[in-house]
């Protein structure tokens, strides 16, 4: 089936909530990184501006900014609906209410769309579709980052779950996956089996992170090389 826009939900994260959610230090942020799933993310549009490496991968790109703008448009206020009649399933803290939610997703996308275009020339945003190969030869990143996509999407299947991280462990030396919750906010009924497949061959384990905004929602799973 052909990826459509009409079936994606746009809602980006910036910088500040990728260190807490990977547990990300300065010397991590010095890595070569590939991040699975950006989406609209101002990650790799922050992390460039502080002369960082830092290549995103996600289906959507291969829109146009309009119109991906077109479509946060069309979809931001039946996310922050959803948000305001499940206030309960978040932890209102570091976010403090669904209208600092809003402005801060809004920034996110904003400083996003404004380096799109940019970005898609110096080849940090690349349209690509998990679970297929990329383009790029054996190890060429340090770390491989995958931000509310796999995991969170357990529908997807154990298959496709197995094989995109096969496919980011090919390209990257340690990865990071987070959250490990389903979208009914319950750990996923997939990590155990996935922990099991890659066990032998890797280090994995989950850490605590410093960031809680679904319900324990605040760890993530890291594999790497031994």
């Amino acid at each position: 089936m052909a990826f459509e826009l009409k079936n994606t939900v746009p809602w980006g994260r910036n910088l500040d909530e990728y260190r807490a959610m990977f547990n990300l230090t300065n010397y991590d942020l010095d890595k070569r990184i590939i991040s699975f799933g950006d989406g609209p993310a101002s990650f790799n549009f922050e992390m460039t501006s502080l002369n960082k490496n830092v290549v995103s991968i996600d289906p959507i790109y291969r829109f146009s900014k309009d119109e991906l703008k077109q479509r946060i448009i069309e979809t931001k206020d039946i996310v922050i609906e959803q948000t305001k009649n499940n206030l309960e399933n978040f932890v209102w803290t570091k976010i403090k209410n669904v209208n600092e939610l809003e402005k801060i997703r809004l920034s996110a996308m904003d400083n996003f769309l404004q380096d799109f275009e940019a970005g898609k020339k110096e080849n940090r945003y690349l349209n690509h579709e998990m679970p297929n190969k990329t383009k790029f030869d054996d190890l060429p990143f340090d770390l491989g980052l995958s931000s509310h996509f796999l995991i969170l999407y357990s529908q997807l299947g154990l298959d496709f779950h197995i094989l995109s991280i096969n496919e980011m462990l090919r390209v990257a030396k340690e990865i990071r996956i987070f959250p490990i919750l389903n979208l009914n906010a319950e750990r996923s009924e997939l990590l155990n089996d996935i922990m099991e497949c890659f066990q032998k061959n890797y280090i994995v384990k989950i850490e605590k992170v410093d960031y809680e905004f679904q319900k324990n929602g605040n760890e993530m799973l890291l594999l790497k090389r031994y």
